[in-house]
Formats: C-alpha cells, sequence, structure tokens
C-alpha cells in the first residue's frame, strides 16, 4: 500500500503536555471575558485544544521537507552537533554494555533535524495555546503563517457537522480559515451565527450608539460589543420604568445603620401540606439549608420560629451564632436524602410525597429571609416587610395580563441523580418561574422590538445604510446591524433565565445566586434564591449583558464563517473540505431538552429574524442523534439507533472530506465508562468500530485532558484524559486482509518503536494507553478485514486488548535495561509495595538478577534485617544525597531522590539534581517512572503513588529545560564525577 499525501504534524507528535495544561486553565475561574460566555452550551470543547489541533492537523510534519531543512546552514550546524551528542551517548551505552533494542535504528542528522524543526513547530503551538495569547496578532500569525506555508497558499475550508458550542470554527476562524458548521440544535446553530457569522460581517466597525464611546479605535467585534452594552443598559431603564415598583427597597435594622437598602435577592422556600393528618391544612416548610453565609465574622442563618397552637412560623434571620447554631442550621429541615422532616409535627417529609402533592397543585412557596446591600456589604434581614409582599402581589396582577403562551411547552420536569424521574409540578416551562421572574423575563422580551427600533435609527443617523436586507440575507446596513446587536441582547435574556427561575441555589460562601445550568441537568432546589433582575448583582439584566459584551470583544471576527441548521447524517461537503468534529457521545443527556429551556424565549423572540430555524416548537428530539432509552423504548434499541446514525454521519465524511488533510474526529470519556472497563470500554470499542466501518484508517490517537492541571499539586493527576482525538485518514483502496497472527507480528514490529516515540516525546505515563492506541489502530485499520482462527473478523475490542497486552510486555522489557539492584527494586516492589516480605523470596529474586540482597541493601534501596526485607520509602532517603559521591548509584535511588525533591523543594531543584544525575542515567530514569507507574496503577492499584511518577513525566520536559540552562559552577560537589556518570 502507498501514499500520495504529505504526513501532517498531527500524525506524528504533537506537544500534548502544553496543550492539555492549556486546556485545563482555560477551564479555570476567574480567567476573564470568554467567547463560552456568549451563551452557555454544555460540554464546549476547550478552544486552547481545539487551535492546537486544527494547526496540527494543517502543517506538514518536518519529515515532508526534510531535504530543504537540510539545505539551511544554521539548522544544519545545529544538527550536527545534536547529532554528535547522540552517537557519543550510544557509543558510551555500547561500552558499558547496555543493549541497544533491535528497532532502534541508527540516528541521522535528517532524524536530528527533523526533530529540531518540530520543536520549533511546538514552541508556535505551545505560545498560541496560552489563554493570553488568545489574542494576540503576532503570536497568531507566527501560526498562519506555518498554515499557509504547508497549504502553498490555498487555505482549506474546516466543517464541524456537529457544531454545537461553536469552538471548533471559531478557532479555525482565528486561525484565518474560512470556517462552516452545522447543529440539528437551533440554539446552537444561534450561538455559531452569533460567534462565527455575524462578528465578521461588521470586523473593526466604531459602535453606532449615540453616548460617549469607550476608545478611539475599535478592532474586530469590540465597536459590536460597546453597542450590545450601550442598548443593552437602555432595555433596563426602560424595564425600570414599567416594573421598577416589584422590586422596592428595603428599610434596614437600626442594627445595620438604618436608612433604605436595595435588595439583592430574595430567599424562598418551596411547602408543602403537613403529612400529619393534625396539622392537614398547614403548609409546611422543605429547606435544605438555613445557611446564609459562611464567610468569616458575617455569618449569617435562618431560625423558624413554630407556633404550633397558631399553626404558624415566623422566620428570624441571625447574624454569627455558635458553632452548634451553625451546624444545626446547615441541616435544614432535612432527615435524610430527599426525605425532610416536618417543623410541626416531626412526620417524615419523603420526595414521593412532595411530587404528589405538587402534582395536586398544593405544593407552594414562603419568603424565609431577604438578602440587601448596603455600604458595609451584604446584609441578611428577616421578611417582615408589608411593601414586599405588595411586589409579590403586583407581580401576580401583572402575570394574568401577559401572553405566556411561549411557555406552555411541556418540559421533562427535573432531571438529575436528586431529581429521581419526579417533575414536584414542573409541567411546563412556565412552572420553573415564579410569578415576579416571569412578568420580568417577559418585560425584557417585549422590549425586543423597541430595542431593535432605536438601534436601526442610532445606525442610520451615523450613515449606515437604510437599505431593507436582513441579517440572514447577508444585510450589512442599519435593519441588519440592528438585528445583529438584538440577537446578542436576547442572548441576555436567556442569560438571565438561566439566574432568575426557582430551580437555582443562593451559594453562602459566595453570598450569591448560583446559575441553574451547573451541570448538565436540572436537579431539583427546595429553597431557592430569588435575583433583582433591575439591580447590578448577579443575575441581574445589565451584568448581565456587560459581561457579554466582554465576551463578544474577545471574538476574532476573522474570515467567513457560516453554521447551518442540519443533520450530520445528511451534510453535503464542499470539495476539498476539512473535518475537525466533537460529536456526541453514545448515551449523553439530551441537549435538545436542555436547550428548550432558552428556546421557548429565543424563538418568539428572534423568529422574524430567522423564521426558517425558529419557526419550530421546540429543539428536534427525534433525530438528536444519542442513546436515549426514554426516547427509544430500550437500551439496545438506543444503541443501534446511535451507531447507525452515527456511521451514516460519518461516513459522508470519509466519502467526501479531503484526501490532502487528515479528519479530527474527538471522543468524549465517562468517568464511569474508564472506571469499569479502561480503555477497551464498550462506548469507546463501539466509537471506534463504527469510525472504522465508515472507511476511515485511525493514524492517532492524542489524549486531551480539560479538567486538571499536570502540576504535582494537582489532584488526580493520574485519571485517564476527558477525551480522544482520533486522527483519520481514507482506508486506501487496496487494504488487504490478513490474518490474527500476522496482526499480533505487525504489533510486535511496529509497536514497540512507536511507544517509545511517545515516551520520548514526554507522554505522560496515564496518557500513555491512550496514545498507544493511535499506533495500534492504525495497523488494525489500515487492513479492510483482520480474520480471526474460525474466519471472522476481528472486532476492534479485541484489537484494543491485544494493543494493551503489547504495551504492557513493552513497559516490561524495558526492565532488562537497568541496573540489576533497580530490576530487583521493580519485581520485589510490584509484589510487595512498600510492605515487608520474606527474604527467602527476596535471595531468590536476587540471584535470578546476579546480585546479593546485601548489594541491594548496599545501594541504599532496602531495609534488611531479621529475615525481612522492606524498600525504603522516599522519605526514608539520606536528605544529602549525591550522586555525584554515590559509590553505588542505581536508576532506582535518582528516581526517587528526583521525585522527592519535585515534590518538597519545586522544580529548579529538581532541575539541579537532574543536571546532576546527567543525560546518561537519565533516560533510564524516565523509562523507570513509566515502568513503576505502570505497576502502581495496573497490579498494585495504589492511585497516590502512581501520581508522583506521571507528574515526574509530564513535567519532564519543563525539568530538562530547565536542568540544560543551569551553569554547571552551580552544580555544587564533585561536579566532574557528576557529570561522568
Amino acid at each position: 500500500m502507498t501514499t500520495t499525501y504529505k504526513k501532517k504534524l498531527i500524525e506524528v507528535s504533537i506537544p500534548l503536555e502544553a496543550i492539555n495544561a492549556a486546556s485545563a486553565h482555560e477551564k479555570m475561574p476567574g480567567i476573564g471575558p470568554h467567547p463560552r460566555g456568549i451563551h452557555l452550551w454544555w460540554a464546549r470543547r476547550p478552544l486552547a485544544a481545539c487551535r492546537a489541533v486544527l494547526f496540527a492537523q494543517l502543517v506538514d510534519d518536518p519529515s515532508e521537507y526534510a531535504d530543504e531543512l537540510l539545505e539551511d546552514a544554521k539548522l544544519r550546524r545545529a544538527a550536527e552537533k545534536e547529532l554528535a551528542e547522540r552517537l557519543a551517548k550510544r557509543q558510551r551505552d555500547k561500552e558499558e554494555g547496555k543493549a541497544i533494542p533491535a528497532e532502534d535504528k541508527p540516528v541521522t542528522l535528517e532524524d536530528v533535524i527533523v526533530d529540531l524543526e518540530r520543536q520549533r513547530l511546538f514552541k508556535i503551538i505551545q505560545d498560541m495555546v496560552k489563554w493570553e495569547n488568545s489574542t494576540n496578532e503576532e503570536v497568531l500569525e507566527r501560526a498562519r503563517a506555518e498554515i499557509r506555508r504547508s497549504c502553498n497558499g490555498k487555505l482549506p475550508s474546516i466543517y464541524d457537522p456537529f457544531s454545537g458550542g461553536g469552538s471548533i470554527p471559531l478557532e479555525a476562524q482565528r486561525l484565518g480559515l474560512s470556517a462552516y458548521g452545522s447543529d440539528l440544535n437551533p440554539v446552537a446553530v444561534m450561538i455559531g451565527k452569533a460567534m462565527i457569522e455575524i462578528p465578521p460581517k461588521f470586523k473593526d466597525q466604531p459602535p453606532i450608539h449615540p453616548g460617549p464611546k469607550e476608545r478611539t479605535h475599535y478592532r474586530n467585534a469590540e465597536g459590536l460589543a460597546e453597542d450590545v452594552k450601550y442598548y443593552g443598559k437602555w432595555m433596563r431603564d426602560k424595564a425600570f420604568e414599567r416594573i421598577g415598583a416589584l422590586y422596592p427597597q428595603i428599610d434596614l435594622p437600626k442594627e445595620y445603620g438604618g436608612g433604605k437598602a436595595t435588595v439583592i435577592a430574595w430567599i424562598w422556600a418551596r411547602t408543602v401540606p403537613c403529612p400529619d393528618p393534625a396539622f392537614a391544612n398547614v403548609q409546611v416548610p422543605v429547606v435544605s439549608s438555613f445557611v446564609l453565609s459562611t464567610k468569616k465574622r458575617k455569618e449569617a442563618w435562618i431560625e423558624p420560629i413554630v407556633d404550633k397552637k397558631l399553626k404558624s412560623i415566623t422566620w428570624r434571620v441571625h447574624s454569627n451564632g455558635t458553632k452548634a447554631e451553625l451546624e444545626k442550621a446547615k441541616k435544614g429541615t432535612k432527615a435524610g436524602r430527599a426525605v425532610f422532616r416536618c417543623l410541626f409535627s416531626d412526620a417524615p417529609i419523603t420526595g414521593e410525597y412532595a411530587d404528589a402533592e405538587a402534582a395536586k397543585g398544593n405544593m407552594g412557596k414562603t419568603l424565609i429571609a431577604i438578602v440587601a446591600d448596603s455600604k458595609n456589604g451584604r446584609v441578611y434581614v428577616s421578611p417582615e416587610s408589608i411593601e414586599q409582599e405588595k411586589a409579590v402581589l403586583e407581580a401576580e396582577t401583572l402575570l394574568a395580563k401577559m401572553d405566556l403562551g411561549h411557555l406552555e411547552l411541556p418540559c421533562r420536569g427535573t432531571f438529575a441523580s436528586n431529581a429521581q424521574g419526579r417533575r414536584y409540578g414542573f409541567n411546563t416551562f412556565k412552572d420553573y418561574y415564579n410569578d415576579r421572574q416571569l412578568v420580568s423575563l417577559n418585560t425584557f422580551r417585549l422590549l425586543m422590538e423597541d430595542a431593535r427600533a432605536e438601534v436601526e435609527k442610532d445606525a442610520i443617523a451615523v450613515g449606515l445604510s437604510s437599505e431593507k436586507n436582513p441579517l440572514r440575507n447577508s444585510g450589512t446596513g442599519a435593519r441588519a446591524y440592528a438585528e445583529a446587536i438584538s440577537v446578542y441582547l436576547e442572548f441576555g435574556i436567556e442569560r438571565c433565565t438561566d439566574f432568575n427561575n426557582s430551580v437555582v441555589r443562593w451559594s453562602p460562601s459566595n453570598e450569591k445566586v448560583m446559575n441553574l445550568f451547573a451541570r448538565q441537568a436540572i436537579p431539583m432546589t427546595w429553597d431557592f434564591p430569588e435575583a433583582n433582575i433591575l439591580s447590578k448583582v448577579v443575575g441581574g439584566f445589565e451584568p448581565c449583558i456587560e459581561f457579554i459584551s466582554k465576551c463578544i470583544s474577545t471574538l476574532p471576527a476573522n474570515s467567513s464563517g457560516q453554521i447551518y441548521a442540519q443533520d450530520a447524517q445528511s451534510v453535503s461537503y464542499d470539495p476539498n473540505v476539512v473535518i475537525s468534529t466533537d460529536p456526541p457521545y453514545y448515551d449523553n443527556v439530551s441537549y435538545a431538552d436542555l436547550s428548550d429551556f432558552f428556546f421557548c424565549w429565543m424563538r418568539v423572540t428572534l423568529r422574524s429574524l430567522y423564521p426558517e430555524l425558529l419557526g419550530v416548537l421546540a429543539a428536534p428530539k427525534a433525530e438528536e442523534l444519542i442513546a436515549d432509552s426514554y426516547r427509544q423504548g430500550d437500551k439496545d434499541a438506543a444503541e443501534a439507533f446511535f451507531l447507525d446514525g452515527m456511521r451514516r454521519a460519518i461516513t459522508r465524511m470519509a466519502e467526501q472530506s479531503s484526501e490532502e488533510f487528515p479528519a479530527t474526529i474527538y471522543y468524549a470519556f465517562k468517568q464511569s465508562e474508564i472506571d469499569k472497563e479502561g480503555i477497551s470500554s464498550t462506548g469507546w470499542a463501539t466509537f471506534l468500530q463504527a469510525v472504522i466501518e465508515a472507511g476511515y484508517a485511525v493514524v492517532g490517537t492524542w489524549p486531551v485532558r480539560s479538567e486538571q492541571t499536570y502540576r504535582m499539586v494537582a489532584a488526580g493527576t493520574n485519571a485517564l484524559a476527558n477525551s480522544v482525538v482520533l486522527v483519520c485518514r481514507q482506508r486506501q483502496a487496496d487494504a488487504g486482509v490478513i490474518s490474527r497472527a500476522e496482526f499480533i507480528r505487525a504489533l510486535k514490529r511496529e509497536l514497540p518503536p512507536a511507544i517509545a516515540e511517545l515516551q520520548r516525546a514526554n507522554i505522560a505515563p496515564a496518557d500513555m494507553p491512550q496514545s498507544s492506541i493511535g499506533p495500534g489502530m492504525g495497523i488494525y485499520s489500515r487492513y479492510a478485514s483482520i480474520l480471526e482462527a474460525d474466519d471472522s473478523p476481528m472486532t476492534v475490542k479485541a484489537a484494543l486488548q491485544l494493543i494493551n497486552r503489547e504495551l504492557d510486555e513493552f513497559l516490561s522489557d524495558v526492565q532488562g535495561e537497568f541496573d540489576s539492584d533497580t530490576r530487583f527494586s521493580i519485581t520485589w516492589f510490584g509484589q510487595h509495595g512498600y510492605d515487608k516480605g520474606e527474604s527467602g523470596s527476596a535471595i531468590n529474586i536476587a540471584q535470578a538478577r546476579g546480585i546479593s540482597v546485601e548489594s541491594v541493601k548496599h545501594a541504599g534501596i532496602i531495609e534488611y534485617s531479621a529475615g525481612k526485607v522492606r524498600i525504603l520509602k522516599r522519605d526514608e532517603f539520606l536528605d544529602d544525597w549525591d550522586p555525584a559521591t554515590d559509590a553505588h548509584l542505581t536508576v532506582w535511588e535518582c528516581c526517587q531522590h528526583l521525585i522527592r525533591k519535585l515534590e518538597t523543594e519545586g522544580e529548579y531543584e529538581a532541575a539541579i539534581l537532574l543536571k546532576k544525575i546527567g543525560p546518561d542515567k537519565s533516560d533510564a530514569v524516565k523509562d523507570l517512572a513509566y515502568c513503576l507507574y505502570d505497576i502502581c496503577s495496573n497490579k498494585r492499584k495504589d492511585a497516590k503513588e502512581a501520581t508522583s511518577y506521571n507528574a515526574l513525566i509530564a513535567i519532564w520536559a519543563e525539568l530538562t529545560r530547565q536542568a540544560a540552562s543551569i551553569h554547571e559552577n552551580d552544580l555544587g560537589g564533585d561536579r566532574q564525577t557528576a557529570m561522568n556518570l
């Protein structure tokens, strides 16, 4: 079989650590405005990962232009120096009797020069993925230049048929490429249009509003962002004129200085009839917690004062309080999971009972506290105010006059782990809100048409064309601009719905309202805050708009882009299009159900702008490509529906996408899937099967993390990656058929050098199983079929198991490269960990390696006395150990001391130690870390110890960089001895 395409960087190697670190950083709170803030979408792919994958997908691997590199005199001199050092090391290894792997071919000048060029490209990626560089034109232009060079100036377009939140098309646009995408969900399509389609139409355009301008020069979408902020404030002021009376200030008690204060939130508790017949007609509160603030010296909590004779409850808010009082308040009225107690009778109130009463219309609510803003910060007061009660009644009166037909759509109620399929009275989308929230949100909706007219008037006044071509028809005049602004203003309303509903919660630690969609579910909340939507607080309309405005200003607004409403199974791709996509996980939650929460508002407000897209009553459900037993009837039918649809969608990609460039497909792992079955899990194997049956060959797999960093202090660094990027090529037309035995021989021949290359690229041990799937599946999927002994086709799951076995054998073979004392220690550690064992067993292991147990003891690795042997823990090693003066130096000691130094004194001190250990032993130290990670993770099931080895490898590139920059005079001790080790 022959290939006619140029191999791309992503098919060989990428700086995975830098990409993963940037992806994790991007998800951290407090990094500032981010495009994701324009509108909520679930499980967005990190922009850093998308940017890096697209770059590596388009840029040639240096092996494709090695001849050109050899002609560069400066690069050639650097490569010759590097080659001389490598050959000298190889010669020393031979002289010292170290085994040279058979598959380790002689290093050539071309190999070295290609490696150096890859490092240059890696540096571009490393700079490009940093969040602070996402708007740095100098950094981005270096990346664009590399793409142009590899594409000979003819840039391909990028298409994502599952565009969702728009991360992939957005990053294609940031890299100067034409970006296209499609999605079945109309909310996702509107998000994509707002991020990718609209901004380029008004790129570098100054704002048109009549107020003072915030700057003198506007680039990208900054002018658009400022207008969104201005007209959002205009809408808020108009809303205040209409419904300001619904949000009265409160009279502060004397202990807070008296006077008036603006209410931030009202705290409500749901109520149900008491289950005890003695109090049958009494509504009793169901409260998860009575604590309002846990901030030190600002603690606040609610005390319910029960009068059984009058069958009433008075709510009293307290400041500070004893530890016991706060602990009691934290429990609310809970008696267990979804079980509460009646404050009158102490009778249990179960979730089933509350659900049944809600279905009868018997669930109510009661105000239990008010949060206000004073000159001294947040204050919490008891809900004793006639004026506040009047506002609630007035909202009820206004609501009766409003048409809320758009919210009468059926919903799925609550669906989350704590909801257990109960509706709790949530039958339509209207039921998620209380009266005042409905009046306020609908008031903003009704103001949208006025705002659009105001923008169009102001746009004409500053010279925009008065032509009536709408936004959907590529209009760029005053009407189109007004429609564009109204899209983002509608997004502001929808952001408010996420904070202004009755299923949000109050955070006592942050003293603020928390949004509903903290995860992909609608959980039940028993007590909830109602935000002041007219105030400058979390959940207020103006802060929501200001935040969206800041996020809009981060958009690149580059190149052309278009997002379509289309099912991925029926997309027709343009010639030479490059595919990069993040399809749904096979049993993911239904985004269609979740997105209807927003769609019921979007549809009525923006339907006149996009009548075809928003003309439906709800997001399409039946066609949504997930395995949902709720829709398909049972698990088997749901899985068959997903696989059939996914196979059709990927087949269209394989048949129509570019032959010049590989496709990239993201696969999201669920932690539960990993915990049960590991990387040969059914979901993963099934997905790979669909990809291969669609006509693709998998030529690479790269584990992408976004939930944790690689630093030593991070928790869970040895967990598997959140997702894997599959690198796919169209299978060669002359693909043949081989037997199982031939496949295994190919694995044994090709997989070890591929794994060694991954190790040289410092792939973390936790990521090695997923990374090694790439070269392994590359062998499997380049054939039309692999036949088992009974002539049945080998399944992907069976192939994955064989690939894992070869990885295990490779790691075992590596042990043969270590000194005898280290090999003894590996075996002993695998059997006993840090526990004691019988000396007889230790003697047998030592003799098999040609040494004695005393030798290992002399090396300082074990404790050996009274017939027992135990490996020393790292904290038992000598504090003043120096490899330069150790007469019995082992790889085991070097590895353990290096980890200890890293964990206790940090990277720089560890880099100094690595410099002392020297290049000859450092490679062996890294190999040992891989080996011990495998033992800890798979044999010993010691996650804590595995994390130490994983973290060492993850930071290896940085340690070696720092070690190389350390001057030899700074090493201390016997420098020459250290350098000769």
